[in-house]
């Protein structure tokens, strides 16, 4: 009886401190959790308002923003907002802009190598072969040596989104030979517009949004811009009628994720983590949501549009292949070129060594999709 009587005013008076203590805490504490200030960045896209590029580009700023629980937030604007989209990496470099979206084929005009993390030569079996040799095969060193060493630009970048082989494009008559390439007015970009050039086409570069009125106008007599979905919503299937599909000229590509060097850094760790595991989680949501959008506007353009889609033919294909050989040939061997010569073949040879490697272990390992296919679907 004695201890229980004088243990009470003690445990009483022990809660009563612990209560003022952690009042005390709440005091502490609770201002610095109201003071703590959102950091937002201004992040463009390169992309239209409507097209599926910019609702990848905000689905990548969607899980920074959850991700981040109010600490970091990044304000999505389309391409033209600030700047246009072949303006963007300057933007980004010189602070007018926080970050970006785009692809690195869109600043080839400053190095030619640009296009070889984007539109590569076609030695890749697809666009996850070039990002697993920018993770893993030494590309990512190599391109922070583009950025910092050669073209001196302040950023950081984060490769994201394999995008599947990206289409011959739209044409008034449709393409059945190489000889009607010669000549021809065409819209595409990177090492592409060489490639053409190299089939004789008069190649115009043009930003996504600017496509399908230049081809409208007459200014250009076909183009290529990216896939199903972004083609249908840019209005091409209202100003030609063929869609040919399959090419060497853009076999892979990914996107890309820019942000100013001097903001990144000046960000705590946690939320450079957070962009970074951010654009790898949306790089795999990208590759599985484009599997239900594309094939579906495929199939809507040619059931309620009147589009006509058609395989780019064998022998546009093999000229597309020997002209990439002189296209490689001629960047690699130009030593007197800043923008090509000993570091565009230190690239290329990066590359062609991953994809003897890669390549042809999946080519031995695993069955061709098409005997499966045709042996459950082909009789449909």
């Amino acid at each position: 009886m004695t201890g229980s009587n004088t243990s009470a005013p003690a445990r009483r008076g022990f809660l009563k401190a612990a209560a003022a203590t952690g009042a005390g805490l709440a005091v502490l504490v609770t201002p610095n959790v109201s003071r703590a200030q959102t950091t937002t960045l201004r992040f463009q896209s390169t992309w239209p308002q409507r097209d599926i590029f910019h609702e990848f580009a905000g689905d990548f700023v969607r899980r920074v923003n959850d991700m981040a629980g109010g600490r970091l937030r990044l304000e999505l604007l389309a391409a033209g907002a600030v700047v246009g989209a072949f303006q963007l990496l300057d933007a980004v470099s010189a602070g007018t802009l926080d970050g970006g979206h785009g692809v690195p084929a869109y600043w080839f005009g400053k190095n030619k190598a640009f296009s070889l993390f984007g539109t590569s030569p076609p030695w890749f079996g697809d666009a996850n072969q070039l990002l697993g040799w920018y993770h893993y095969g030494g590309g990512e060193a190599l391109y922070n040596e583009l950025l910092n060493d050669l073209v001196r630009v302040n950023v950081v970048s984060f490769m994201t989104g394999p995008m599947p082989t990206q289409p011959l494009g739209w044409f008034k008559n449709a393409i059945e030979r190489p000889e009607q390439i010669r000549g021809l007015k065409y819209r595409t970009v990177g090492l592409a517009a060489d490639l053409f050039a190299e089939l004789g086409a008069a190649v115009v570069s043009l930003p996504g949004g600017e496509i399908v009125p230049a081809l409208e106008r007459g200014v250009i007599d076909g183009a290529e811009f990216n896939n199903p979905s972004s083609d249908r919503v840019l209005g091409f299937p209202d100003v030609a009628k063929n869609y040919m599909i399959q090419s060497f000229h853009q076999r892979t590509e990914s996107f890309e994720v820019l942000f100013n060097k001097a903001k990144f850094a000046a960000l705590p760790a946690e939320h450079q983590a957070i962009i970074k595991f951010a654009s790898e989680s949306a790089s795999a949501d990208m590759s599985w949501k484009l599997q239900d959008r594309y094939s579906r506007d495929l199939i809507a353009m040619a059931q309620q549009q009147g589009v006509q889609v058609r395989q780019t033919p064998r022998p546009v294909l093999d000229a597309q292949l020997a002209a990439w050989n002189r296209v490689v040939q001629k960047y690699e061997g130009d030593a007197s070129s800043p923008a090509a010569g000993p570091f565009f073949k230190k690239v290329c040879d990066s590359q062609r060594d991953w994809c003897r490697r890669v390549g042809s272990f999946f080519l031995r390992y695993e069955a061709s999709p098409v005997i499966s296919y045709n042996h459950f679907f082909g009789a449909r």
